[in-house]
């Protein structure tokens, strides 16, 4: 199994280094911004609107590498009191569950894409950036990532139940209390 998840799993660690890179690049063009507009009273707008844009791969990345990672928001106080086999139950449907809302966000948002492709759609601002439809092209991403990590997390957990050892990443962020 760890074959098949491998590859998987480094695809998500790699998009989700371009993620936490995106938030550098976040911050560092924040502070640019600021000092461009209060020592040289010029603000462009380009340069505005790229600080919007670099929101979506942080979050639309992230989300996957966050959960591969478990540094999503959990509500443990029942959990930790279950059993390994129900705890991997659980997991089981919520591995699914996120593979389904992934999926179907990710296929919804590809026609959404298109569209902007198709119009060429860009800013509607003066000095606005072109090629809106790149960006919205995180959206289908982030969620197939997501969908992937769902799967992921499905063959884990199953792996759990069948053969009763637990079978979490090795450098997950999980800390149990």
């Amino acid at each position: 199994m760890n074959l098949l998840l491998k590859p998987l799993e480094l695809a998500i660690l790699a998009l989700g280094w371009v993620a936490r890179a995106a938030i550098l690049a976040l911050v560092l063009l924040v502070a640019a911004n600021v000092l461009l507009r209060y020592a040289f009273s010029w603000s462009p707008v380009g340069l505005q609107e790229v600080e919007w844009h670099l929101i979506s791969p942080i979050a639309l990345l992230g989300m996957a590498y966050a959960v591969y990672h478990r540094a999503d928001v959990r509500v443990d106080f029942l959990y930790d009191r279950f059993s390994p086999q129900t705890q991997a139950a659980i997991d089981v449907l919520s591995g699914v569950l996120t593979l389904a809302v992934g999926a179907i966000i990710a296929w919804l948002a590809v026609p959404y894409v298109m569209q902007a492709y198709d119009i060429g759609e860009g800013s509607p601002d003066p000095g606005g950036l072109p090629w809106r439809y790149l960006l919205k092209a995180f959206i289908p991403l982030g969620f197939s990532l997501l969908a992937i990590q769902g799967l992921l997390d499905t063959l884990r957990a199953l792996a759990t139940l069948l053969q009763g050892a637990p079978a979490y990443p090795h450098d997950s962020l999980e800390v149990r209390t």
